[in-house]
């Protein structure tokens, strides 16, 4: 590894020392470049046997991807990190997951006073333009979720367009979220990896779930569904986004599984 790559995965470990409630082992490579830090660590897993807790950070990306195939842009100065992790969990608690994977990034960004909030499903966004998103890569076994991948982007001091925001400041009104360093932001992201993913089970989860929509941007939104005006109530127990709708002579509700529906950026 490169001695510059070395100091900072250095620095990453010792601010993730001073938590001494991680619970897991941690090792860390982070390259120059790679086509995907989901590809490697992949790789890793399949021809070193590389356990949970095996991270992979890349400076840039040359194939990142987003959810549903989209491409995710990597230049230098993003964050780009996967983390494999071992939930035991039952498959059917594969979307309770994802909420509590991107809960547990924002709820440690928010403590470093970084006001993210989050799109539905798994999206993290300031300002109302998108900051950052997960993947998750899911091997289940016998019912039950063997082995995952969790993948994150989160713009740093790299260029973006509309909708999408860094951490730099781009007026006199936004602070500079990026005035502290790059570890910080990656320790973060492994710390909220982490304590995200011990929420999902069944003691936590409904405080889960109630921590999540206090973060979900579109609480309380006008939506049009299907032709319909509604409001966002929430979220399902199973990742869904709660619709309601009210005439002057019914209230129903409908849940919209993710990828059949698109929330916007308000603003934009």
């Amino acid at each position: 590894m490169d001695s510059e790559l070395e100091r900072e995965r250095q620095r990453i470990l010792a601010l993730l020392a001073k938590d001494h409630d991680l619970g897991l082992d941690l090792n860390i490579h982070i390259f120059d470049t790679l086509t995907s830090t989901n590809d490697k660590l992949a790789e890793l897993i399949a021809e070193e046997n590389a356990p949970s807790g095996t991270v992979v950070i890349a400076k840039t990306q040359t194939a990142g991807r987003g959810q549903r195939g989209r491409t995710w842009t990597s230049e230098a100065g993003g964050l780009y990190l996967s983390m494999a992790i071992a939930p035991d969990l039952p498959a059917i608690n594969v979307h309770q997951l994802t909420i509590g994977l991107v809960w547990g990034i924002a709820d440690q960004l928010r403590q470093q006073g970084i006001d993210v909030l989050i799109k539905w499903p798994n999206d993290l966004i300031l300002d109302h333009r998108k900051l950052g998103g997960i993947l998750t890569q899911t091997r289940i076994f016998q019912g039950k979720i063997q082995q995952v991948i969790v993948g994150v982007g989160i713009n740093y001091t790299n260029p973006v367009e509309i909708p999408a925001i860094n951490l730099a400041p781009s007026n006199d009104r936004q602070p500079n979220y990026a005035s502290f360093p790059i570890e910080m932001l990656t320790s973060c992201t492994i710390r909220g990896i982490i304590s995200g993913y011990k929420r999902c089970i069944p003691a936590t989860i409904d405080s889960l779930l109630s921590d999540y929509l206090e973060l979900l941007n579109a609480r309380g939104r006008s939506v049009i569904v299907n032709g319909k005006l509604g409001t966002v109530l929430g979220i399902s127990p199973q990742g869904e986004l709660h619709i309601g709708f009210a005439t002057a002579t019914e209230i129903t509700e409908t849940y919209l599984t993710p990828g059949t529906f698109t929330l916007g950026y308000e603003g934009l």
